[in-house]
This record gives structure tokens, C-alpha cells and sequence, in this order.
């Protein structure tokens, strides 16, 4: 099932711009290790269930997997063959923004390798370029 808000404020949203790099939600917090986005862009709910359901199906039940972004952003698209005007289209799909440097999931209890494996998994997914992380000791 894919992720959606239970309510929102407003039914549709502008496209905005996605400017700088993540200040927030950019390091591993959760696991120990982490998927970290490079470039900025959207990711729909559906891709991020599909790295969800890929990761769960390599880990089994070694380790425990943390999503760490929530799509909130409608998207709206008006149907192909469709006249000019007539208003904005309706929301088709939900997206997370995200910024570069924002981290994306985490996995706690596995090993690196294992970690490293199922990360590469998911990568090929992602609409945008990610890289693999570690926890850093505070």
C-alpha cells in the first residue's frame, strides 16, 4: 500500500524548487548504516514502497529497516490529448522531496556487507543518485 497523508491543508501544491543541501534528516541516526541521496528530486510513494519491499525481502529477519522520508507533496498531471486550459489536473500520485544529502533509509542490526548488498538493491530503484553511509560515532 502506498504512502499517503491521512489529511492535508491544501488538495494541490505548486512544484517549488528544491534549492541547496539537506540540513536536516542528513545523517544516520536510527541504524547504522544509511542511504544518502547526492542529487535533489522527488520520490514517488510507490518507488519508495518498492525499496521498502526489496530490502525486507533481502534482510529476512536480520536487521531492522528505518524509512526515513514520507511522501507529502501531491502531484498533479491533467490526462494525455487534453485541450490547454481548463485548470490544474488532479493530484495523480504523492512525492518526497528531497534534497542532496538527505538520508533516505537505514538498516540497524546487519552487517556491513549485508547492509552494502541490500543498499545496492535499492539503489538502482531511486530515481536519484544515492551512496551508502555509515553512523558516525558523536
Amino acid at each position: 500500500m502506498a504512502l499517503m497523508p491521512k489529511r492535508v491543508k491544501h488538495r494541490k501544491c505548486q512544484r517549488g524548487r528544491i534549492k541547496g543541501n539537506a540540513t536536516r534528516g542528513n545523517r544516520v541516526v536510527f541504524g547504522d548504516y544509511g542511504l544518502q541521496t547526492i542529487e535533489g528530486g522527488w520520490i514517488s510513494a510507490a518507488t519508495i514502497e518498492a525499496g521498502r519491499i526489496a530490502a525486507q525481502q533481502y534482510l529476512r529477519t536480520e536487521g531492522r529497516l528505518y524509512i526515513r522520508v514520507f511522501p507529502q507533496k501531491p502531484i498533479t498531471s491533467i490526462p494525455l490529448e487534453t485541450r490547454m486550459g481548463k485548470g490544474k489536473g488532479e493530484p495523480e500520485y504523492w512525492a518526497a522531496v528531497v534534497r542532496p544529502g538527505t538520508v533516505l533509509y537505514e538498516i540497524g542490526g546487519a552487517t556491513e556487507e549485508a547492509a552494502r548488498l541490500c543498499f545496492n538493491r535499492l539503489a538502482h530503484k531511486m530515481p536519484v543518485q544515492v551512496r551508502f553511509i555509515k553512523r558516525r560515532p558523536l
